[in-house]
């Protein structure tokens, strides 16, 4: 159908009105918000529901000649494969279908199985019930535990076994996990803290005898006295260090003595100390509130426990707590250096070629890569920065490294740095939009300059530093790559803040959320009881940042209310 004069004239109209970039802004909105929205349900989905205590079933399951088996697990996910590629890695199979079912099975067990994980054909499962005394046992070491209980023991006593019911049987093991649970709490305190702290201070008296060694310029009576001293401190963190040995070896011998056995899949019986299991619980036989209670118990683990089996299970505090106080203190590093560029190169600085240069440098500094900051952090930061520092401070430590190793503070000084440039440009566009008549009125009233820009102009413009600031924050959380040259690790002993002195120990190495998802992503050795946790990580570093990000949202609109009238 010809176009006419008149409805050419009428979409040329519409387009000059600019209404085609509206429509296309509009949808490049839309589509951003929901692929947003989409990953974060996505990764909601794949990570939050790991935590959902899934129903446990039993079936017989055999291949095409063989044998039928028990099959005890959890139904992970179902999948369609091409026959021709199970046919290719060595099944036997009689069907016309293109496409066939196949199941992952998290069967656990790993220390009896081999493997924590199985592929099975959805066809060949017959007799799928889900019996409610099918339990599930997690432990420290192994993995997961499917299996019924038989017995529990004290030692080589049978305490309670399949004669008596089942709610009797459950009730003596979840008496005995209790006590096991409150002698483990009592050996990590010990071990953690008692013994640690008196280690702490054991190191710290090497160090103080170390440097009497090493400085000739102190007398022989002050020394002798100091050594007597030093002796004589060592002497009694000695006499605690052995009675906390004794209540430790006491406590290990009660912690050992009570087990269980249990019936696995092939119906081996299996004996299990009760010091190896975290917890123990029958999915089967939950209600939907108990399971629903069960999960916010996991989620709230999942948050404040440490990491265990290679960061593939227990909870990541540590890496939240690490990535949280690294961006506190680079965001106090970079904000006071960053602010006091851009007000130089503004307010201070000659307009020429070289504050054009300069300007031009910071802009291209901000594109440069994240590992190239973490290269330089390693060379001059630790390895000539930190080896100063621990030559002048810490000479009696030497050769171990105090501040020449990588660590919290200088992984915080890398990130600033990196994130430098970011506050540089918004704090000077900030500047640049306050009006110069503020300034004269300022001056003309008989404020000196500097009276004027700690008073009217850096105020105007704290909403664009909170600016940068946000920007700095949001890049410097996810980074990973500098850091895994400067101070994170895989797993940290301590946090970085204790209760020895001074308490915040800026030369410790750190976990941080980001490299914890490359490390149990990428690293891990169980790679499918690992993926859940990669989701669900993924979605708190995402949670983390944007609380950071909104609490300096908040602060900027705050600061740009109150300053609002200024500007008018």
């Amino acid at each position: 159908m010809p176009v006419n004069n008149q409805q050419r004239h009428s979409f040329l109209e519409w387009c000059r009105r600019g209404e085609p970039m509206i429509w296309i802004n509009a949808a490049a909105v839309s589509i951003s918000a929901i692929a947003v929205v989409g990953l974060l349900v996505l990764l909601a989905v794949r990570g939050f529901g790991h935590f959902w205590p899934a129903d446990v079933m039993q079936a017989q399951y055999a291949l095409p000649g063989d044998k039928p088996t028990r099959l005890i697990g959890e139904s992970v996910q179902t999948e369609s494969v091409p026959v021709e590629q199970l046919r290719s890695a060595g099944f036997t199979l009689d069907t016309n279908e293109t496409f066939i079912d196949r199941q992952l099975i998290k069967q656990g067990n790993r220390d009896v199985n081999g493997l924590d994980f199985t592929w099975v054909l959805s066809r060949n499962l017959s007799e799928v019930t889900y019996p409610e005394d099918l339990m599930v046992v997690e432990r420290r070491e192994w993995g997961n535990f499917y299996g019924y209980l038989r017995s529990v023991k004290e030692g080589d006593l049978v305490v309670a076994d399949e004669s008596q019911s089942p709610a009797e049987l459950w009730a003596a093991y979840e008496q005995r996990l209790e006590r096991a649970e409150s002698l483990f709490e009592q050996i990590e305190n010990i071990e953690k803290k008692q013994i640690g702290a008196i280690n702490y201070k054991i190191e710290k008296l090497r160090l103080r005898e170390r440097g009497l060694a090493l400085d000739d310029s102190i007398p022989a009576d002050r020394r002798a006295r100091e050594a007597a001293q030093i002796a004589a401190e060592r002497a009694e963190l000695d006499r605690e260090y052995s009675a906390y040995q004794s209540r430790l070896t006491e406590l290990y011998t009660n912690i050992h003595r009570d087990s269980i056995t249990a019936e696995v899949m092939s119906g081996q019986i299996v004996e299990l100390r009760l010091s190896k299991i975290v917890h123990a619980y029958k999915p089967n036989a939950m209600s939907l509130m108990d399971k629903a209670g069960f999960y916010l118990f996991k989620f709230a683990e999942f948050l404040s426990d440490e990491p265990r089996e290679a960061n593939t299970e227990g909870g990541i505090f540590p890496a939240i707590f690490g990535t949280v106080i690294m961006v506190i203190i680079m965001s106090i590093i970079v904000t006071p250096f960053g602010v006091v560029a851009a007000v130089y190169l503004r307010e201070y600085a000659k307009q020429g070629l070289m504050t054009r240069i300069i300007r031009i440098a910071v802009n291209n500094l901000a594109g440069v890569p994240s590992i190239v900051y973490g290269v330089f952090g390693l060379g001059f930061f630790i390895y000539f920065l930190g080896s100063e520092i621990d030559q002048v401070f810490f000479p009696e430590a030497l050769p171990a490294p105090t501040f020449g190793t990588p660590g919290l503070l200088w992984a915080s000084l890398t990130l600033a740095l990196l994130t430098l440039p970011v506050v540089i440009v918004a704090t000077e566009e900030g500047l640049s939009r306050i009006p110069k008549a503020l300034r004269e009125g300022s001056l003309a009233l008989g404020a000196t300059k500097a009276e004027t820009l700690w008073r009217v102009v850096l105020p105007m413009a704290s909403p664009a530093m909170m600016t940068g600031l946000i920007l700095a924050v949001a890049r410097a959380a996810g980074e990973v790559a500098p850091l895994m040259l400067v101070g994170v690790v895989k797993l940290a002993p301590t946090l970085p803040v204790n209760g020895n002195f001074p308490y915040f120990h800026l030369d410790q190495k750190f976990m941080h959320l980001g490299f914890h998802i490359y490390d149990v992503g990428f690293q891990s050795p169980n790679v499918e009881a690992a993926r859940p946790l990669v989701y669900a990580t993924a979605l708190l570093l995402v949670v983390i940042i944007a609380l950071l990000n909104l609490s300096a949202v908040a602060l900027r609109n705050r600061l740009r209310e109150k300053y609002k009238a200024l500007e008018l």
